[in-house]
């Protein structure tokens, strides 16, 4: 059945950082309401945390994988041909479907496949209605395992993707306010230099897999270790001098 462009539905649904418990009321609502759930998997084909997140709440039969080489991050041709690949994959579904989630870690707007995905989606079916429910970030799961607290009465607070390399990261550090940083895995060793050339290590606290049977929270002080999972978040407090509403 084809429903015509005016009436598809793509909803960009954040399930959290892996807690199933941490996906809203309003995001269980919005996978049970779509005719399918798109959940983005590696090419490596194994099942990935949005995946599991969502099998909590639908069943397997209406869930359908895409393939986003989340894994390539060298080569841009083949990362956007994967997008495309994905994009029209998706756009398949909305023809075919009418309404179709497409279930994303943490936040959808939030460093997030979806926003390609959406843009993408645009182009091939115009008039396609977008939205996102928002989802609660690795950063609020973290601080709220951990005890860090992100922010007190003035404090800014930056959001560093490692990716952007640790030069990006030590200047956030350098600043007065909370750091916070993801995808840190594989430059652990960076972090752990930019965190004590800036004097920042010793409330600074970083977790993987939260809320996870595998889930990883120790203070950053312990991050020489090596390479983490990629998917590591490190919370940096603000300097603070400890006094209650001391920033107030």
């Amino acid at each position: 059945m084809n429903h015509g462009h005016g009436t598809s539905r793509l909803v960009g649904v954040g399930v959290g950082p892996g807690d199933p418990e941490l996906v809203t009321v309003k995001g269980v609502n919005a996978l049970r309401g779509a005719a399918v759930v798109v959940v983005p998997v590696m090419d490596t084909g194994e099942r990935g945390r949005a995946e599991a997140t969502v099998l909590h709440y639908v069943t397997a039969d209406k869930v359908v994988r895409v393939v986003f080489a989340l894994n390539e991050r060298t080569d841009r041709a083949r990362r956007e041909a994967a997008w495309d690949a994905a994009g029209e994959r998706v756009a398949e579904l909305l023809r075919t479907h009418g309404s179709v989630a497409f279930a994303t870690i943490g936040d959808p707007n939030v460093y997030s496949t979806f926003t390609y995905l959406a843009h993408t989606v645009g182009e091939l079916l115009p008039g396609t209605a977008v939205e996102t429910v928002p989802g609660i970030t690795a950063m609020q799961d973290l601080a709220a395992r951990s005890g860090a607290v992100l922010t007190e009465g003035t404090e800014p607070l930056t959001l560093v993707p490692v990716t952007a390399g640790a030069a990006v990261l030590k200047e956030a550090l350098e600043g007065p306010g909370t750091v916070v940083a993801y995808k840190f895995g594989r430059l652990a060793a960076e972090v752990a230099t930019a965190l004590r050339e800036t004097g920042r290590t010793e409330d600074a606290v970083w977790g993987s897999a939260l809320g996870l049977p595998e889930e990883s929270i120790r203070p950053a002080a312990e991050l020489d270790e090596g390479p983490l999972p990629y998917l590591s978040t490190l919370i940096a407090p603000a300097p603070r001098d400890g006094g209650r509403g001391g920033k107030l």
